[in-house]
Formats: C-alpha cells, structure tokens, sequence
C-alpha cells in the first residue's frame, strides 16, 4: 500500500483496533438509503484480515440501497471510549447458501457450542441465499480516547 494505504494499514494493525476486529459483535454501517438520506444500522461483522464483510438477508433494504451508492462508512467501538472508524465501497455477492463468515460473525457472541448448532440449523431453514456485503478499508483511524489516541483537532486543543 502506498500514500494514504499506507495510514489505513497503520491504523488497522494498531492493536487495539485488531482487537475491536476480532472481538466485538457489531458494527455500525452508515450508508444512504435509495431515497439519498443517511441510515446507520447495527450488522454483525467478520474481519477477513483484508475486508470487512457482513451478510444480510436478499432482499434487506440495504442491499438495493448499497448497489445503487455503495460509498459507506462503518464504527466499531465500545463502552471503554475505543473506535475504530473506517470508509470505503460495498461490493456485494449473492451466494447459494450461508456464507462462512456469517456464521463466524454470529458465533462471536454464541459461546455455547450446542446454541451455535441449533442457530445455524435454523439460519440454514430461513435463507436459500444470502447477501455477502464485503468493505476493503480503503481509509481507517483507530481512537482510544482513554489513552490519549485522539482525532487531530481534539489533539490540538488538549496541546497533544
């Protein structure tokens, strides 16, 4: 990566926001609906290591709406004053099935081995197909505001 590549790499390996990857349940997607105005809904997420990828039922609202503007920005935090902010450009795939990650994303808060048994034999009754929506970072900023890591203009204001 290169130029601003450089930055997001930076940021996404920083670890703590590896570990609002691996561990947290939810992100918050912000994308425009088909009427142009703003939505943010919460959607289970899976980190690949390169992108950022989410399932949804086809026929979900979000999925016309991020083929038709498929610029959107996601924020993983937490309870503990951490962020991880990122941006970049929906591609979506309809695949046959239940993707990996779908599961993999779900079963981060199903610890119980039985209840992840019985939530996929269920998920695999309710979808034929899924809709894999997948993010490349292409620009990303990690914050732990207890730590000092702070968005620039607050670190100029405190004197950081």
């Amino acid at each position: 990566m290169t130029g601003n590549g450089d930055q997001t790499a930076q940021e996404l390996n920083q670890p703590g926001a590896q570990d609002l990857l691996r561990t947290q349940s939810l992100a918050r997607l912000a994308y425009s609906g088909t009427d142009g105005t703003p939505r943010v809904v919460p959607i289970g997420f899976w980190w690949t290591g390169d992108e950022i990828v989410m399932c949804t039922a086809t026929t979900a609202p979000k999925v016309r709406a991020l083929r038709a503007r498929p610029p959107v920005a996601l924020s993983i935090d937490t309870n503990d004053a951490r962020a991880l902010q990122v941006r970049g450009t929906a591609e979506i795939d309809v695949v046959d099935g239940i993707p990996d990650e779908y599961l993999k994303a779900s079963f981060k808060g199903i610890p119980d081995e039985a209840a992840r048994q019985e939530f996929e034999a269920n998920v695999r009754k309710t979808y034929p197909q899924m809709a894999r929506i997948s993010v490349r970072p292409a620009w990303a900023r990690y914050y732990d505001f207890g730590t000092g890591r702070l968005p620039e203009f607050l670190s100029e204001l405190v004197g950081g």
